[in-house]
């Protein structure tokens, strides 16, 4: 049954092609086993010698089939002869579900068909002991000998296991009641059992789910008869078995012959002795010898954890350099990513130098053509319809291009190493955790680095190969001596490249020097810029913004477009020495960054005055705005007002009451502080960039409302406590009486301005715009950008100074947690009066505790929030056009990416349409 060529009069050629099994036939590797008779492709590594069948596929077959599994190329976990059942005796086959339920029932699978819904989903099955090798390269655990291709991905096709045991009823379901009791209670339905018909030395295999999940449809639980538009292969469970997404393939019986409803979890041998995360202190022999460390229910594996693995380039490839332009070849690293839970992956990096920084991969998720092409009523698949479920069960692929250059370090050998993170945040880690099964291995995938034939090419390792077979860097460290859980590549050995020396270590923060060798070019560190040639760029007909840091002079104007806090930022800084400011604002991978834009060192002048300097304060001149884009000017908090429990308002005073501020509307300062640290004596400088609450037109004083991120209390195991915001906690500890510190501000900085009577300027390729709409998403303490703006909407529209022509409707939609977290709630409500019915505000809350009597948004900020409470999108004739319609976002990084998402569902445009702040 091909489903692409009964569908493709609707569209669905879109749809990943479905893949065929191959012709095969028996294996003579088989022929005195009892599995003689079943057809396999030749091409499957096997795991456990001629018998069980325990097999993967070579990683670069598996890999380059897609996002569909052929059945032939699917992993195969058995653990006894494979149950042979003829045509006849499947289409006899019953399905027996019994024990606590009303309804007692025996179905075949035509019964299946006809009396439930029929489904297809898209799943990735993966063992638990997928990447098992790479942990018995460290310690042999209890298990076999799993490479990286212990996963595939294929449409099922079945009915729900939900819908099965709905028809049934469970017997006075505890589903609740005690969410932290695993132990039975008599008469209560809490588990369901499967068993299959293979016969074990210990009795069938089985397993068990709670009755909880069996019942929620969203689990996606399948009891599925079809494979890709095939029969289940007999390898795979014909004529019938479970599927259970996001969990481990040892949860999804095959040869599925009995569901019970039960007081208590399975007790099948193989569910309480396998599929067990045992504590990394218990030993192989402690594993086989003391049974209590199987029956602690805290161990159970259910739900796959998160991982990711490379394809490609494949173990042993070998990459010829081009002899012209080796430093402009690129190479493309790509491979998949997985977790468990329904949960999607949402990032996937790699790193050339152990984790020190990182690359992001674009990744693709082929199921989510299920979502844009659903198929209802199709004779063999049913239904195919992922569009109303967030759920994920299946695997995504990831990718990225690498110049060689970055390839070619110093040393003859080094790693390319992959981790992926996801919704739930959960990340790849670092090291190791080593455990008797050695199942769940998800530390950073490896491949190591060679350069070969003198230079001319790369050799790329993968850190095992599966099986018994010899092989992968993780096994020449062992060799060596080495402990493969903490890899080190170098050195210039002639035979592999390997050094056996280092143990892991902390990464250590760079200070000083260290920081100083980060930052330079060392091709560049002999070039001398003269300070002419420093102030022709910087302030030619053609200025460059090129700026000094420690002594040496970068330019920047390749990272105009890119730069986070807008090209401005940038550009106010030609021409400066600002050591100061970047040393103090930047992390590590910024300043490791730097070294792409080094051009060489600042000549040293013969005498130390005529070298930049950064700014600091001069004599105030009273008669003009004080504020300055490149000079430091000090201030004093001088009142701080309670807004919430975690937000304040504070007053910073200007040297005089009476000069005006000088910032335009939508554009905000820098706030630094300055301290002595009294145990070091070293200076510490903190410095963030903030809005003003206060108006453009204040004098004397600024207002800064600012979110305080206080300390954690106690830490989580295995972590230090949040000692709170760094700059918040200095604002909130700082007193009226005695500024412990110093604090200086300067700007105007940013590429949003609201001129007034409806025009704003942003971005300089746009110039000036007349806006009419105004949609405002914020989310707590992202009111401050956006304040500024309304307020001067509202000062005009009750000063007539808005003319009829240029009025702004503005549509305000501002997400917090709790109604005691909407800050200024009561300026808020005062601007929509004022404004006559030109301001809808919508307050969207989302925590689960609100009042009965809330009357607006609950939940978050989301597609169908948006579409009822902003204005449409900009309509425009063509991409390029201005819209008289903008929005403008300000929240938590998170909130924003979303809100961004949606918008261009709805029609916005991202480069002409939102303004971010």
């Amino acid at each position: 049954m091909d489903l692409l060529d009964d569908a493709s009069r609707s569209g669905f050629t879109s749809l990943p092609p479905l893949p065929k099994t191959e012709h095969m036939q028996p294996l003579a590797s088989d022929a005195q086993t009892p599995d003689h008779w079943i057809p396999r492709d030749g091409r499957m590594i096997r795991l456990t010698g001629k018998h069980p069948c325990n097999v993967e596929a070579p990683l670069s077959a598996l890999f380059n089939a897609g996002f569909l599994t052929p059945q032939n190329l699917f992993y195969v976990r058995s653990h006894g002869d494979t149950p042979r059942f003829s045509a006849k005796q499947a289409h006899e086959w019953k399905l027996r579900v019994h024990g606590l339920v009303e309804n007692e029932v025996e179905f075949s699978i035509q019964e299946l068909k006809a009396k439930f819904p029929v489904v297809t989903l898209p799943v990735t099955l993966v063992c638990a002991g997928n990447r098992r090798k790479e942990q018995n390269m460290v310690v042999k655990g209890l298990g076999f000998n799993w490479g990286a291709a212990g996963v595939s991905t294929g449409l099922f096709t079945g009915v729900y296991l939900a819908d099965v045991l709905k028809y049934c009823k469970p017997k006075n379901p505890l589903l609740s009641a005690y969410p932290n009791y695993d132990g039975p209670i008599p008469g209560r339905a809490r588990h369901v059992v499967f068993e299959g018909a293979d016969e074990l030395p210990k009795g069938k295999y089985g397993t068990s789910q709670r009755l909880s999940w069996a019942l929620d449809r969203s689990k996606g639980m399948i009891i599925s008869w079809g494979l890709n538009g095939e029969d289940l292969s007999p390898d795979h469970g014909y004529p019938l078995r479970l599927v259970v997404p996001g969990q481990i393939g040892g949860r999804m019986v095959k040869w599925l012959q009995r569901i019970e409803v039960s007081d208590c979890e399975s007790q099948h041998y193989l569910h309480y002795f396998d599929n067990k995360l045992l504590p990394t202190t218990v030993t192989a022999d402690q594993a086989r010898n003391e049974d209590r460390w199987w029956h602690d229910p805290k161990y159970i594996i259910n739900e796959l954890n998160v991982n990711a693995a490379i394809c490609s380039p494949a173990h042993e490839a070998i990459l010829e350099l081009n002899s012209h332009t080796p430093t402009s070849q690129k190479v493309a690293i790509e491979g998949y990513a997985y977790t468990g839970g329904g949960r999607r992956i949402t990032r996937v990096e790699i790193t050339l130098d152990d984790g020190e920084t990182w690359k992001i991969c674009d990744v693709r998720y082929p199921e989510d053509l299920y979502r844009m092409y659903p198929i209802h009523n199709h004779p063999y698949f049913g239904s195919i319809d992922l569009s109303t479920t967030d759920m994920s069960f299946s695997w995504c692929f990831w990718k990225v291009d690498i110049d060689v250059k970055s390839l070619l370090g110093d040393c003859d050998a080094g790693f390319v190493a992959v981790r992926a993170m996801d919704e739930a945040l959960s990340i790849m880690p670092r090291d190791m955790y080593w455990n008797a099964t050695s199942m769940m291995n998800s530390w950073w995938f490896r491949v190591a680095i060679y350069r070969e034939n003198s230079g001319k090419a790369l050799r790329f390792e993968h850190p095992t190969v599966p099986g018994n077979a010899s092989g992968g860097w993780m096994q020449r460290l062992v060799e060596d001596g080495a402990d493969p859980r903490y890899p080190r590549l170098g050195g210039n050995s002639a035979s592999s490249g390997l050094t056996s020396l280092d143990t892991h270590r902390p990464h250590e923060s760079l200070a000083g020097d260290s920081y100083h060798s980060i930052m330079i070019n060392p091709d560049k560190a002999a070039t001398i810029v003269t300070l002419s040639q420093l102030v022709e760029h910087a302030n030619g007909e053609s200025p460059s913004p090129w700026f000094i840091v420690e002594g040496h002079v970068y330019d920047a104007t390749a990272f105009l477009s890119s730069h986070p806090g807008g090209e401005q930022s940038i550009r106010l800084a030609a021409g400066e020495d600002v050591t100061e400011d970047f040393m103090a604002i930047h992390s590590m991978d910024a300043k490791r960054m730097l070294r792409d834009y080094h051009i060489g060192s600042l000549e040293q002048p013969a005498t130390p005055s005529t070298a930049p300097m950064p700014k600091y304060d001069t004599l105030n001149d009273t008669s003009k705005p004080f504020l300055e884009p490149k000079v430091w000017k000090k201030v004093r908090l001088v009142h701080k007002r309670r807004v919430s429990y975690d937000s304040r308002i504070f007053r910073l005073a200007l040297p005089d009451e009476h000069q005006p501020l000088g910032l335009p509307v939508g554009q905000h300062i820098y706030l630094r502080i300055r301290r002595v640290d009294e145990a070091s004596g070293k200076v510490q400088i903190v410095q963030r960039a903030y809005t003003p609450y206060s108006c453009n037109t204040q004098r004397g004083f600024i207002d800064l409302l600012v979110k305080v991120y206080f300390p954690s209390g106690k830490p989580l195991q295995g972590s230090a406590a949040f000692a709170g915001g760094q700059m918040t906690m200095l604002l909130e500890n700082m007193t009226i009486e005695r500024n412990q510190m110093t604090l200086e501000v300067k700007g105007p900085i940013g590429e949003f301005t609201y001129v007034g009577n409806g025009q704003i300027r942003w971005k300089p390729n746009h110039g000036q715009r007349i806006v009419k709409r105004l949609a405002m998403i914020a989310g707590g303490s992202g009111i401050t950008p956006i304040w500024s703006t309304l307020k001067a909407i509202a000062d005009e529209c009750s000063t007539s100074l808005l003319s009829h022509n240029n009025s702004v409707e503005v549509w305000l939609i501002y997400g917090n947690r709790k109604e005691s977290d909407i800050l200024i709630r009561e300026e808020l409500d005062h601007l929509s009066r004022r404004m006559d019915g030109n301001l809808h505000i919508w307050y969207v809350l989302s925590s689960d505790e609100l009042n009965a009597g809330w009357r607006m948004g609950r939940g978050h900020i989301d597609l169908e929030c948006l579409q009822q409470h902003l204005p449409p999108a900009p309509s425009t004739t063509t991409g390029a056009e201005l819209g008289d319609t903008l929005a403008m976002v300000c929240g938590p990084p998170a909130m924003e990416a979303s809100v961004s998402a949606e918008l261009q569902k709805l029609g916005w445009r991202v480069e002409q349409d939102i303004v971010f702040f």
